[in-house]
This record gives structure tokens, C-alpha cells and sequence, in this order.
């Protein structure tokens, strides 16, 4: 019995050590998600909803993430707004949630699948009752 638990002890420290290293893993990207994102604003250089520009709707808009996972949306250089937001590496997601917003801030309102993303830009869509596509770009 002892033999064969000295021998199975490498392999359970292994696997351990892998499920650890996946948590390092995962904490690192969850890092780099929210020093990528709180760094400078953000502005939408494209959103279309059900397939038709509306970018221009945007166009006096910036966005402030924080790391407390708040945003504020800055409208002609004042805060309109002051939101929620997270993000997920992991499973290429963003949220967003600005209570009580209106036209056009509430359409960027619930969660995104990132398609592309760099540390200067992000592309997402979203499905539901509208089809939505948004690239932000940083300022």
C-alpha cells in the first residue's frame, strides 16, 4: 500500500501544482484585463444595432474603467453617467450595466463576446432581441 502511494505521490503533486499554476494563470490574464482597460479612455469608433451605424450617436462619448469596476461615461468632457463594468479573459467576455441610462448609453447596457481585442482596442458583439456590434478604440 505504501509503495503504491510513494508512487502515486509525483502525479498528485503534479496535478496540484497544474490546477495551482492554472489559478496563477487566470489571475495574471484578469490582470492584464483591467490594467489593459483602466489605462487612458476609451471611445466607440464603431457600433452598429441590427446591422446600421450608429457610431455617430457616440461621437461626444469617452469611457473612464476603473478598477474598482466602475465606468464613467464622459459626454463633451463631463461625466453623464457612472456605471458598472467587468470582464472575464477566461471566457472573452465584457459587461457593462449603466442604471436608468438613456438613448444611446443603454444599448451598450449587458454582456459582450469579445471577438478581437488588442491592448488599443476592442471588438464585441452581442445577441439578443437586437443584434449589436461595438470596436472600442483607446484615447
Amino acid at each position: 500500500m505504501f509503495r503504491r502511494t510513494k508512487t502515486l505521490l509525483p502525479f498528485l503533486c503534479l496535478a496540484l501544482l497544474a490546477g495551482n499554476c492554472k489559478k496563477a494563470v487566470q489571475a495574471v490574464q484578469e490582470d492584464l484585463v483591467i490594467k489593459a482597460m483602466t489605462d487612458g479612455q476609451w471611445k466607440i469608433t464603431s457600433f452598429t444595432l441590427n446591422g446600421n451605424s450608429i457610431t455617430n450617436d457616440f461621437t461626444n462619448y469617452r469611457f473612464k474603467y476603473y478598477s474598482n469596476k466602475t465606468v464613467d461615461a464622459i459626454n463633451n468632457g463631463s461625466v453623464e453617467k457612472t456605471g458598472n463594468w467587468d470582464g472575464n479573459a477566461t471566457t472573452m467576455t465584457t459587461s457593462a450595466s449603466f442604471t436608468s441610462a438613456i438613448y444611446p448609453l443603454n444599448l451598450i447596457n449587458g454582456s459582450w463576446t469579445i471577438t478581437r481585442s488588442g491592448w488599443t482596442y476592442v471588438e464585441a458583439y452581442q445577441t439578443g432581441s437586437d443584434s449589436k456590434n461595438m470596436r472600442l478604440d483607446k484615447q
